[in-house]
């Protein structure tokens, strides 16, 4: 039996609004979609502020009751210690986060980050109870010399290397050629990918986490082209990044139900 996923519209805000920005953008996010009666047990809807932003996110979320979810860009491999800039999991646990980011292709690029530490990032989040949304994607390169997937599909295997079938993931396909660029992939090169992703979790975690893990779509989402990429079996959502800074645009991605007919 198919198992029904809960569409994940994300906006990763990177290092852009401050924690004053970040009160009144909730604020307004929350209202344009209470505005348009939208239905969050179909469509959940999440923020990624940068840290300094996550305690007055967690505030207001929490005071005012409102239905979206919050989680951070980043987190240590680490608990805690002798580790100086860096940000436990069990941090982000106590302030209420649901998800967080890792190995986001900005991370290994400008950080280094390798697939090693993805994989230990992965299971710092678990251990704290977050959700990972683990980011891979290929370069144009490795697109030219590899082929659709294989790398996504490499950096996915290395990344569930400790991983078991109790966990609760998600997974973002990011083509590294298509972010901020304003050229997206196509629908079928997504679902392409999304497909060997799922290929990758069944094989590694089993029929039911792969039916029931959402892997989403980043680079160079809007409006114009969230309903493409949603039509797809293996599309569960997106992973926002400059349109997610645009209130009225974000809100119109994340309401992709009424506008395409889906």
């Amino acid at each position: 039996m198919a198992v029904k996923r809960t569409a994940l519209i994300a906006g990763n805000w990177k290092m852009n609004l401050d924690h004053l920005q970040s009160i009144a953008f909730v604020q307004k996010l929350a209202w344009s979609l209470g505005d348009a009666k939208h239905d969050f047990t179909t469509v959940d809807v999440a923020v990624f502020p940068p840290f300094t932003d996550l305690r007055s996110v967690q505030t207001l979320i929490s005071a005012d009751k409102l239905l979206l979810t919050f989680g951070a860009q980043d987190l240590s491999e680490h608990d805690s210690g002798a580790y100086t800039g860096e940000i436990s999991g069990a941090f982000l646990s106590q302030l209420e986060c649901r998800y967080v980011i890792i190995g986001h292709s900005e991370r290994r690029t400008l950080h280094g980050e390798t697939d090693e530490v993805v994989a230990a990032k992965v299971a710092a989040a678990l251990r704290h109870g977050l959700t990972p949304v683990i980011c891979v994607g290929e370069t144009a390169d490795d697109l030219e010399t590899h082929g659709p997937s294989a790398v996504p599909v490499a950096q996915l295997r290395a990344a569930l290397e400790t991983v078991t079938s109790a966990a609760d993931i998600v997974v973002a396909y990011e083509p590294v050629w298509a972010i901020g660029s304003g050229q997206a992939a196509t629908p079928q090169q997504a679902e392409q990918v999304a497909a060997a992703l799922r290929a990758v979790l069944t094989e590694t975690l089993g029929d039911d986490v792969a039916a029931k893990t959402r892997i989403l779509y980043g680079g160079s989402v809007k409006s114009g082209n969230i309903a493409g990429f949603m039509r797809e079996p293996n599309i569960d959502g997106a992973l926002v990044g400059g349109a997610s800074l645009d209130v009225a645009e974000f809100s119109s991605i994340a309401r992709f139900e009424k506008h395409v007919g889906l």
